[in-house]
């Protein structure tokens, strides 16, 4: 072979159409491997703004709607139609309408800003979402509420609100130093009760006001068979086996503190479940008790429902009950969330302490 033939073979470009296919098949595997990474973190990321700004809004909406509807319903209240009915519906089609504008508002905005950036939107959200936060921490926003609550829970908010007076009127007669008083003697006994309480799946707050107005935290056996710091006389034997449970079958005397708590709980947990949940009732049949066939034996001969209409065919002493232990309860309340305990007239304590509410009466807010 000539030296010229092999120079040829040495300069003969090299026929590449076989490494094309495979730097094709590399470029659209690299590319798909962009699309695939890209494109879930672009869609999260869209999904957690849109979440957030429509959080935002719902939260601003809401508290708007409570507040409007709350001063509307305190501002035309009354049965007239042309001077409180009319007035209030058309106050409410304003509402709807300027909602309506707001959001057609809204939704342009944003479509002129999404070009240009997209965490603007959610992030004015947000701000208004804490400005409503602040102002639902306002004592302004609680009247507002309560205003609102009458107007949506018609009889049944009107006569929680009128037993929760009765309660705040009670604190109020007994007085901080009588108060604190108990509140003191209580501090002994909190962790046993709290313990009890947390047992049968009652307020605490709640059980210590029991506790309160039946021996005053001065546990001892009085003249008419009670015994002991929650001063048991007789109980259902289902609440005494209910009881004798958490203490491994062992035999208990009735004036042990504990115990003494556990069957109090359990006692209070039964009536209130045979009253269907109802706190005033429950309470009024853990003081009436089980003799001559307790308070449904009174309820079903006088045709009544609730406690309200119960109220008059009752002795003072069980017709009080219910609203003295919640007057403690709510002191003990206001101990723990507070650290002392206002008086209720002086200044803006009484909407202050209207606000933390009375335990399983108020404060579900």
């Amino acid at each position: 072979m000539t030296t010229s033939t092999i120079k040829s073979k040495r300069n003969k470009p090299k026929n590449n159409t076989r490494r094309q296919p495979k730097q094709k098949v590399r470029r659209s595997v690299r590319s798909a491997k962009k699309k695939n990474v890209t494109f879930p973190d672009s869609f999260k990321h869209k999904l957690i703004l849109a979440v957030i700004e429509l959080a935002g809004l719902s939260i601003t909406l809401v508290s708007a709607i409570i507040v409007l509807l709350g001063y509307s319903a305190e501002r035309f209240s009354g049965t007239r139609f042309l001077t409180s009915l009319l007035p209030f519906a058309i106050g409410v089609l304003v509402l709807i309408l300027f909602a309506s504008f707001l959001f057609l508002f809204w939704w342009k905005l944003r479509r002129s800003l999404q070009g240009r950036t997209v965490i603007l939107m959610p992030v004015i959200s947000v701000m208004l979402a804490i400005g409503s936060g602040i102002w639902v921490m306002d004592d302004r926003f609680a009247l507002a509420f309560n205003h609102f609550r009458m107007l949506v829970g018609g009889k049944q908010e009107v006569r929680r609100v009128t037993l929760a007076h009765q309660v705040y009127a009670a604190y109020r007669r007994q007085g901080v130093g009588a108060m604190r008083q108990m509140v003191a003697r209580g501090e002994k006994y909190s962790l046993l009760v709290e313990d009890a309480a947390g047992r049968f799946q009652i307020d605490p707050d709640l059980l210590l006001g029991i506790a309160a107005a039946e021996s005053s935290f001065l546990p001892r056996n009085s003249s008419d068979g009670g015994r002991g710091l929650f001063q048991i006389t007789r109980v259902p034997k289902v609440v005494e086996n209910e009881a004798q449970k958490h203490f491994s079958g062992q035999k208990r005397s009735i004036i042990d503190d504990r115990y003494n708590a556990y069957l109090a709980a359990a006692t209070f947990k039964y009536y209130l479940d045979e009253m269907h949940g109802d706190l005033l009732l429950g309470l009024l049949a853990y003081n009436i008790g089980p003799a001559n066939g307790g308070l449904r034996f009174i309820m079903q001969k006088y045709g009544v429902t609730d406690f309200t209409t119960i109220q008059p065919y009752l002795q003072h002493l069980p017709r009080d009950y219910p609203i003295r232990v919640l007057s403690y309860a709510l002191a003990f309340r206001l101990w723990r969330q507070e650290g002392t305990l206002p008086a209720y007239q002086e200044g803006s304590n009484a909407v202050r302490i209207q606000r933390i509410g009375i335990p399983g009466l108020t404060s579900d807010f």
